[in-house]
Order: structure tokens, then sequence, then C-alpha cells
């Protein structure tokens, strides 16, 4: 049984599928406390669920994109036979995690989006730096950017780790109502890095605070 905190249809917010209609399943319980983080209500609120009522409730939206996330998801054993049934039965897999645990195990066919924790998180020490060398090409990585400390530690990790030429992408965040995605911007371009940055496309859409989107 997995504990899933919601199901929902929306259009996906972030990563370089942003745009894209996706069906996003949240699962309950993070092992860590970022000072950002948008979904504190899905460390403890879920209802335990089958594999089979989660395809069900997956394939009921008629979407081939869907996307495991938190939570931590990979906090849940569970999470793998889920990925697998989604797969087999046709739906393009992403899982969005936190970095600080091992991404050994996530199927090839599956698209890790692997967040790296800067200072600003209150989180940067967890990062699991064994987790750079299990990336594949097709997966992606994401910054999530308070200040400018935050940028130079991700400025950092994307040079030592020669990420940009390891995975299909890297994404520079700005935490949204923080950190001015302009001042973001013109850092990217002063320094000349070859990532992306990205907003958070659904809070533009429905708002900051607005849940099941």
């Amino acid at each position: 049984m997995l504990t899933v905190n919601e199901i929902f249809h929306s259009i996906q917010g972030e990563s370089s599928y942003a745009g894209r209609p996706c069906v996003f399943v949240r699962l309950t319980a993070c092992d860590l406390r970022c000072v950002w983080c948008d979904s504190p209500y899905a460390f403890h609120e879920g209802r335990k669920m089958s594999v089979d009522e989660v395809v069900a409730a997956v394939e009921h939206y008629g979407c081939p994109l869907v996307e495991m996330t938190g939570g931590e998801p990979l906090l849940q054993k569970e999470l793998y036979p889920l990925m697998e049934r989604l797969h087999a039965s046709g739906h393009q897999v992403l899982i969005e995690t936190g970095g600080h645990r091992s991404i050994e195990h996530v199927p090839m066919w599956a698209t890790v989006i692997m967040d790296v924790k800067c200072p600003g998180s209150g989180e940067a020490a967890t990062h699991d730096a064994a987790n750079f060398a299990r990336l594949r090409p097709h997966d992606e990585v994401k910054f999530v950017v308070a200040d400018r400390a935050d940028y130079e530690y991700a400025r950092e990790v994307l040079r030592r780790e020669h990420l940009a030429s390891r995975v299909a992408a890297v994404h520079l965040s700005p935490v949204h109502g923080g950190l001015e995605a302009k001042s973001l911007a013109e850092w990217v371009l002063e320094d000349r890095l070859p990532v992306r940055v990205q907003l958070q496309v659904h809070k533009y859409i429905w708002g900051a605070d607005v849940r099941g989107v």
C-alpha cells in the first residue's frame, strides 16, 4: 500500500516538460524541512491506496505524462511497482526527488528530476553526493535559489560535476516570492551558464497557495 497525499491533473510547472498536461501523484512524507517548501501539507496528510487504485486514478485522466512527487516519493518502496505498472500501460513517468535518497534503482525508462539543495534551503548537507554519478543522460537537475550565495553554490556544483554535459537539462529556479527572477537571469547571463532559468508556471497560472494544481 502507498500513502498518497493527492492525485491531480494539471499543467507541468517545472523541468523541460513545463507547460505540458500532466497527472501528479503526490506521495505523503518527507524527511527534509526546506525553508521554502511549498507543500508542507504532504508531510503528514494522506490516505492508503493500493497500486491498482492509484493506477486507476491516474488513467481516469487519459493523460500520458505522469509525475511522482511529494513529499519525497523515494521514501515509499511501493513507488517502484507503481511506476512499473504505469510504464507498462504506456505512461511516460517522471520522478521528482530531493536528491538525498539514492536514485540507483530508478528504472532507465523513467526520468529523474533531482533537486540539489542549496544552503538557503537549510538542507544542503543532506544531499547524497553519490547521486551525481547515478544520473543518466535523460535525467534533469534542479537548483532552487534563494539568494546570491545559493546561486554561487549552484554554479560551483554545476561546474564541479560537469552537469551540463551529463544530463538533459539543468534548471535554476528562484524561490517564488523571494528572489527576483530578473536578478537570477542577470547572474546566469553574466556567467554564461549553460542552464535554464525556470519559473514555476503553475504558480503564475493559479497562484502560489492553491493546492491540487
